[in-house]
């Protein structure tokens, strides 16, 4: 399910406290607070024979100022066919960053499967600094060779700094 609302407390507990009264469980979530508003995306399990009513009381929420959007999932979700890699970008913040490295990612069918920006003030000069990190999967396909020589033609024209590495596989 998605989650969006003006952020307050207690908007996880009522959205917990629905799904423990219909029996499920909480799987994963990634939720945040970003400019007064509170957005998350939650994965649960509940017994079928619980759905439609959670699905209910879910909505029900919107009343309170929280609207949920349910996405059934009937099969359990696809592990991801690429290497993870960590991706970190850092510089003076300027328009079109985000585009851009996005959009070179894409042209190399590389997945984007989390992402976290931000801004803050640099420490000696005071100037916006531009802050990404993303996980990211390659695709076996993918030539990683000219995936970074890519990144790294674009990281010299925005005058950022860009790494990726890849992640250390789980034994």
């Amino acid at each position: 399910m998605t989650l969006i609302g003006q952020d307050r407390p207690g908007l996880v507990e009522s959205v917990a406290s629905l799904v423990a009264a219909n029996g499920g469980n909480w799987l994963e979530s990634r939720m945040s607070r970003l400019g007064g508003q509170f957005a998350g995306i939650v994965r649960v399990q509940v017994p079928a024979s619980n759905e439609q009513s959670l699905t209910t009381a879910l909505k029900e929420l919107s009343s309170r100022g929280l609207h949920v959007v349910v996405h059934t999932d009937a099969t359990e979700a696809a592990a991801s066919a690429g290497a993870i890699s960590n991706l970190e970008i850092v510089g003076q913040d300027r328009p079109g960053i985000v585009r851009q490295i996005a959009q070179a990612l894409a042209t190399f069918g590389v997945n984007v499967e989390e992402l976290e920006t931000e801004c803050e003030s640099a420490a000696m000069s005071g100037e916006t600094l531009f802050k990404a990190r993303a996980r990211v999967s390659i695709p076996p396909t993918c030539n990683v060779g000219e995936l970074r020589r890519t990144l790294e033609r674009i990281a010299s024209d925005l005058i950022v700094d860009i790494s990726l590495e890849p992640v250390a596989a789980q034994t």
